[in-house]
């Protein structure tokens, strides 16, 4: 049984350790990071900026064989009614056994009945089509709302999707 709980400097090092190439970085992180490959201490670093806010609720989810996937959760309005998820992965030896629709299905729940959110947001690249299939699974639905990254000298396309509670 999959569980969630709060991120610690600890976990960093597992899940810089889940990113094989550059096209999976850039597919878990756009252009957050300026380089690649990061390391446990790029990822602690950047959680430690925003360690005194209350809008950032960065998560692992484990089972009885340790931690397996990972999850940022970031208010995007003064409000907090606005929830957006990002930074979502899971080990990738443990890709394709339904991993992170679990954890998926844990943060949605999560974020509704314990942040008190009204909508969750999220961000998908086009060539990331597995990611955008299960977030439908889930109910989030694509908008309107498509931006155009730089990344690895090419153009690619990321479709805004959402999720009302």
């Amino acid at each position: 049984m999959i569980k969630l709980r709060p991120y610690m400097k600890c976990d960093a090092a597992t899940v810089v350790s889940w990113i094989g190439d550059e096209i999976s970085f850039r597919k878990w992180s756009s252009v957050q990071f300026d380089h690649y490959p990061i390391t446990a201490e790029d990822l602690i670093r950047h959680y430690d900026a925003f360690a005194d806010s209350d809008n950032y609720h960065p998560m692992i989810a484990f089972d009885e064989t340790g931690i397996i996937g990972h999850l940022l959760m970031r208010f995007t309005d003064e409000g907090k009614s606005v929830l957006r998820f990002g930074f979502i992965i899971v080990d990738d030896k443990k890709r394709g056994m339904g991993l992170g629709k679990q954890m998926l299905a844990l943060a949605i729940r999560y974020a509704f009945e314990i942040l008190k959110a009204k909508k969750i947001t999220l961000g998908v690249f086009e060539n990331n089509e597995p990611a955008h299939q299960c977030y439908k699974a889930h109910g989030f639905q694509d908008t309107d709302i498509v931006k155009t990254h730089h990344i690895l000298d090419e153009e690619w396309k990321c479709r805004e999707m959402e999720l009302i509670g």
